[in-house]
């Protein structure tokens, strides 16, 4: 009996770390979906509900957590050694704000989502950039833009052009979202054909 539970234990284990584990090369749309199949099929998912290009998605998770499922803040420090307070809620790989992701789970229904689940990550991102579409007119396809409202929020967002760091981290999005785009290219037809596969 023992042995059946300790076999059982190791399998849940190897689940858990083979969904949550950070993919080898973040840099690389394929290699992402090609090690983490299942991402493709829930980023498809988002793209096809809420219009938000895969590699949009993908763009803001790597600048915000390059794909790790617990990221958080850095603590801030006092007298620059001594731990202190996280500058916000951020966390999981979205790095949604606690007040946003609630908000976004009374909006949608979603109410068991979890900010360390890919799943509901890419769909907070379509349903967050869908918003920022509707309320400051910026096209989903517009990786830049789309960035600022996204780290600045839809209120702060007609200051960015006074914020330089913003404006180089969308800039760097901006980069990722085009170079996830020409990857996909090549690889997208055949991680279309493996819609059976679940693994």
């Amino acid at each position: 009996m023992n042995k059946k539970l300790n076999i059982f234990l190791l399998l849940i284990i190897f689940l858990v770390s083979a969904c949550s584990s950070i993919p080898k090369n973040t840099s690389n749309s394929c290699s992402i979906f090609n090690e983490r199949y299942l991402w493709y099929k829930h980023a498809k998912k988002t793209e096809q509900k809420w219009g938000t290009p895969i590699y949009i998605q993908l763009a803001i998770i790597k600048m915000e957590s390059d794909f790790d499922w617990l990221a958080k803040p850095a603590r801030q420090k006092i007298f620059k050694i001594i731990p202190f307070k996280r500058p916000s809620s951020s966390f999981g790989y979205s790095q949604a704000v606690k007040g946003t992701w609630e908000q976004y789970k009374k909006e949608t229904g979603n109410k068991l989502a979890r900010r360390t689940r890919f799943k509901d990550s890419v769909d907070f991102i379509g349903w967050y950039t869908n918003k920022t579409e509707s309320i400051l007119k910026i096209s989903k396809e517009d990786a830049f833009k789309q960035y600022i409202a996204y780290h600045e929020g839809w209120g702060a967002y007609k200051n960015y052009k006074n914020n330089k760091m913003v404006i180089g981290l969308a800039k760097k999005v901006k980069n990722y979202s085009d170079k996830y785009k020409s990857q996909l290219k090549k690889c997208q037809k055949k991680l279309n054909k493996n819609k059976y596969i679940i693994f």
